[in-house]
Parts: structure tokens; C-alpha cells; sequence
């Protein structure tokens, strides 16, 4: 459990790069498609080569191929539909505000466990909602002092929602689906190949209309790639594998997800100039990281 909970820890300090360059593509004029697609188009060459040095490209082809259909179902789910509205909603708000709100991902990835033929962690979920009246207090502060309309935060909530439900259900489906011979990795590179179609649609549709994204926005969409697609996915997914079976500290796991507003802000006010919270904006912070940290105690106690 320790080295599953070190490796959610990780993996949010690599993914508060994805908040925080998303929104800084979007402040230099980049459009969100090209932020979310270009993430996977350079992320498959780099999976491939990681897999292929391993040795694992014919185990995972040949899975891929007897199970397709729920390969491509899954992979557009837990990437595609995750990935393009969190991007999205980068254009409403500050860095930490996308990912403070983002953290509803644990409510929801704890509420999914009945899909899966398990009971809902009820005393998890008593610390997640703790982390979610922290968050509840950052969103109410950002409207009252103007940052944000209620039609631009309801707009942001609604997408970071939607993809808050998809990640977890097609990370934990593909997980399912997959052999005990099928590594993280092999999942990741596998997942990313059958989200290919929905990324190219989507750049489609981007080109159609004479979006074409900048080199500043490629380059950046590069280190998005480096940073959070290989990375920080691959250490997020290793963690929860390592505790699949035990839907308490899966839950746990995924509650590391908090520490990601932490990281966030601290990159966002250093590299994007964002405004600090205020007070109450801290104290919902704290409130996170103790919803989280309380989280991990009760299971390692049990």
C-alpha cells in the first residue's frame, strides 16, 4: 500500500503539468483540441518504443486484437472523453481552480465500485467528501471575488464532471479486461492506440475549421506529453494496479489525486502569474490535504 500510495503522490506532481501548461496554451491563444489531441498523437510513437524495448508488443497486440471491441470502447472512454473536456474547461479558469474541481474524480471513482460487483467504501467516502467541501470552499471563493461568472464555473464543473466519471470507469474496466500478463505500460500503449480514432476526429474537425495549432502550443503539448501522458499516467496506473483488488485502498490510491491542487498552484502562481487564493481559498486547500492524508490513515490502519 505504501508503494502505491507514493506512486498516486508522484504521479500528481506530474500531472499538475497538464493544468498547468493546458491553461497556458489557452492563454496564448491555443485551441483546446489541438491541446488534448497532440498530448496522445505524441505520446503513441514514445509508448510504442518503451513497449517494443520490453518486449512486449506481441503479447499486447495479440490482446488487443482478440478483445477489440472492448479495447476501443474502454480506451475512448478512459482517455478520449476523459482528456477532451478536462482540456476544455482550462479555458475558463485558472490552473488550480481546474484542478481543485477535478478532484471530484475520487466521489466519483468510489461511487463506480458497484459496477465492478463491490461495495461502496462508505469510510473512504466520508474522507472524500471532507475533500470535497475543501473544494466546494475554492469555488465559492472564485465567484465571490469575480474571477469566475456562475455560467463559466457551472460550464467548467459540468465538463471537469464528465470527465471525472470516464477516467476512472474505463481505467478500471481495462483493467478488468486485461490478463495478469498485461503490464501497465502494455495497457497504456494499448488504450492510446484505440483512442487514435477519436483524436484524429477531433483534429479533423479542428483543421476544417482553419484551427492549426502554434509552435509554442506544439512544443508545450510535447512536455503535456512527457510530464503526464507517459509519466504521471503510467505511475497513476501502475498505483492502482498494485491495489485492483481491494476496493478501500483503491480508493485511497485515487484520493492522491488531491495533492495535485498543491502542486498546481504552486506552478501556477510561479510560471503562469496566477492570483494566490485568499484565505478561505487556503483553507479549503488544507481541508483537501487532510480529507486525503485521514483517507490513507484509516486504511493502513484496518
Amino acid at each position: 500500500m505504501k508503494k502505491a500510495f507514493f506512486y498516486g503522490i508522484l504521479s500528481s506532481a506530474f500531472f499538475a503539468f497538464t493544468f498547468v501548461l493546458n491553461r497556458s496554451m489557452s492563454l496564448i491563444g491555443g485551441h483546446w483540441i489541438w491541446s488534448a489531441s497532440l498530448r496522445y498523437f505524441f505520446s503513441l510513437p514514445i509508448l510504442y518504443l518503451l513497449v517494443r524495448q520490453q518486449k512486449g508488443l506481441d503479447a499486447v497486440h495479440f490482446e488487443m486484437k482478440r478483445n477489440w471491441k472492448s479495447w476501443l470502447l474502454w480506451s475512448i472512454v478512459g482517455f478520449g472523453l476523459f482528456y477532451a473536456p478536462l482540456t476544455a474547461a482550462s479555458i475558463f479558469g485558472e490552473s488550480w481552480f481546474v484542478a481543485a474541481t477535478w478532484q471530484i474524480t475520487i466521489v466519483t471513482g468510489s461511487l463506480l465500485t458497484p459496477l465492478f460487483g463491490k461495495k461502496i467504501p462508505m469510510k473512504n467516502m466520508l474522507f472524500a467528501g471532507i475533500i470535497l467541501f475543501g473544494i466546494f470552499l475554492l469555488q465559492i471563493e472564485h465567484i465571490r471575488i469575480g474571477q469566475m461568472t456562475l455560467t463559466e464555473m457551472l460550464t467548467a464543473f459540468f465538463l471537469i464532471l464528465f470527465a471525472a466519471v470516464c477516467y476512472p470507469l474505463g481505467n478500471r474496466k481495462m483493467m478488468q479486461i486485461c490478463p495478469e500478463n498485461i503490464t501497465t505500460l502494455q495497457r497504456v500503449y494499448g488504450m492510446t492506440v484505440f483512442s487514435m480514432p477519436f483524436w484524429l476526429i477531433l483534429a479533423g474537425y479542428a483543421l476544417l475549421t482553419g484551427n492549426l495549432p502554434s509552435s509554442g502550443q506544439v512544443l508545450q503539448s510535447l512536455l503535456v506529453t512527457i510530464f503526464s501522458a507517459v509519466l504521471a499516467t503510467l505511475l497513476f496506473f501502475e498505483a492502482t494496479n498494485l491495489v485492483k483488488h481491494d476496493p478501500k485502498q483503491l480508493a485511497v490510491v485515487e484520493s492522491t489525486l488531491a495533492a495535485e491542487v498543491i502542486f498546481t498552484l504552486i506552478g501556477g502562481v510561479l510560471f503562469l502569474g496566477d492570483p494566490l487564493p485568499t484565505t478561505i481559498g487556503f483553507i479549503g486547500i488544507a481541508i483537501i490535504i487532510a480529507g486525503m492524508l485521514g483517507n490513507n490513515l484509516i486504511t493502513s490502519k484496518k
